[in-house]
């Protein structure tokens, strides 16, 4: 037994479909390209990388003489730009984690908005470019340094950051003895003030008794 299909009466639904799939569609464009908007005008999580722009600007130096075949910033000092590049790169990324578990946990609790989250997002993005940038450029220097330039830049991090831990230990310690010899010295000032003031009411305590035995009469 066959049936006919009624073309005429699904015409309707099969438009609706269509009008409502352009119209998810439109909006999920719009959506895309305000948040996209939204998100480039945002500040960025972090400031300028200067060690980047320092090895950009080295990189693109061209020689003072204008000849093509004199060779313009010797390679040694682009190693030397290009690792200090990476050892920025390395302090940002741990900034990133260190900061990454906090700004989730504010946002699944509402204490910040989603234009913070955006930030963060942008920034995770920027420094998976950076580091590729990074061991794309070392490879050129240097063939097979990519994988060990990173290596290297944390080793030198960890070591600035433990001389800047270990010169604010000694501040410190240099506050801390400074402040004692401050007090020692107050401590010594009001100690001697008290003996002479004991000393002062003892020999006014003694002008009083011979005073005293002064004017007692004698018996005859």
């Amino acid at each position: 037994m066959f049936f006919s299909i009624d073309w005429k009466g699904l015409a309707l639904p099969f438009a609706y479909l269509i009008v409502l799939s352009g119209a998810l569609m439109t909006f999920s464009s719009i959506y895309r390209k305000r948040r996209a908007a939204e998100s480039a005008n945002l500040a960025p999580w972090f400031g300028p990388n200067l060690q980047r722009n320092v090895y950009m600007s080295l990189m693109h130096m061209e020689p003072e003489d204008g000849d093509e075949n004199t060779p313009g910033v010797p390679v040694s000092v682009l190693k030397a730009a290009l690792l200090r590049r990476a050892v920025e790169d390395i302090d940002r990324l741990i900034q990133i984690k260190t900061a990454k578990q906090a700004c989730s946990s504010l946002l699944q609790r509402g204490s910040v908005g989603d234009d913070l989250w955006q930030r963060f997002e942008r920034a995770e993005k920027e420094m998976e470019e950076e580091l590729r940038d990074v061991v794309t450029e070392a490879n050129a220097l240097v063939p097979n340094w990519g994988p060990t330039i990173f290596q290297s830049a944390h080793e030198i991090s960890g070591n600035t950051r433990l001389r800047e831990r270990l010169a604010e230990i000694e501040a410190q310690t240099e506050a801390e003895k400074a402040w004692w010899e401050k007090r020692r010295g107050q401590i010594s000032t009001e100690f001697m003030k008290e003996l002479d003031e004991e000393k002062a009411a003892s020999t006014t305590q003694g002008s009083e008794d011979d005073a005293v035995l002064v004017d007692t009469p004698s018996k005859n």
